[in-house]
Order: structure tokens, then C-alpha cells, then sequence
């Protein structure tokens, strides 16, 4: 276990320091309209807002995984890493290896991406009943 929470917490690090790297806050630049920065062409325009959304999308993506990261060190800690989040069962070393943060076994994780959480379908039942009342 100890080569797991050192492994977690190394990749935590790192992904805290390109966070960090990136910079938490935009400049004056970022946030000031496009249209406000005197670009005389259309394309200029258009590369600097791909640009910025490319950053808020890296950033975005860079926070999940800190989270996650931080969420299996909680679960290392608890006694419950390496277990799925969905069904209880062990998730597989190989699986763990590639992407240490993961809270769910491959079958279960299949089974989210196709269908969403168990919570998310109550949810639809519920809105279903809802229209089908009002009809």
C-alpha cells in the first residue's frame, strides 16, 4: 500500500503543479471581450478564442483529476481503494495500475457510461411518471 499512496501522491503533486503552472486566474486579456482586444481579422478572433477555451478546458480537466487523485488518498485511507464504488467487488490490479484514481471496476464502469448512475434513472422514472400524469 505503500507504493500506491506514494504513486497517488506523486501524481497529485504533479498534477496540483501544471495546475498551478497554468495559472488559477485569467489575465485582464483573457476575460475582456474578444471583440474589445482590436483584432482587425476574423481568424485572429477566432484563434484567440479557441485558445482561451482550450485553457478552460485543460484547467477543467486538471481539477478533475486532483480531485479524483484526492478522493483514492481518502479511500487508501479508509480501507475502501481498490474496491468498486458500484458494485463492491475488488477492481482489477491491471486496471488500478493504469489509472490509480479509478472508483469502479471495468464492468460497472461500462454499465455508468452507458446508462448513467442508478440515481440519474430514478430520476427519469420519476420525470416520466410527472408527463405521463399530466397527459
Amino acid at each position: 500500500m505503500d507504493a500506491i499512496r506514494k504513486r497517488l501522491e506523486q501524481e497529485l503533486r504533479s498534477a496540483t503543479a501544471r495546475l498551478r503552472q497554468m495559472g488559477g486566474t485569467e489575465s485582464l486579456d483573457d476575460t475582456r471581450p474578444v471583440a474589445d482586444t482590436g483584432f482587425a481579422d476574423e481568424v485572429d478572433v477566432i484563434q484567440v478564442n479557441e485558445s482561451r477555451e482550450i485553457g478552460y478546458a485543460t484547467r477543467e480537466l486538471l481539477v478533475e483529476r486532483v480531485n479524483r487523485l484526492s478522493s483514492a488518498l481518502d479511500r487508501l485511507d479508509g480501507g475502501a481503494y481498490g474496491t468498486c464504488a458500484e458494485c463492491g467487488e475488488a477492481i482489477a490490479p491491471a486496471r488500478l495500475r493504469v489509472m490509480p484514481e479509478v472508483e469502479t471496476c471495468v464492468r460497472c464502469q461500462e454499465k455508468l457510461e452507458r446508462f448513467g448512475r442508478s440515481d440519474d434513472d430514478d430520476l427519469v422514472e420519476a420525470s416520466a411518471g410527472a408527463s405521463t400524469e399530466e397527459d
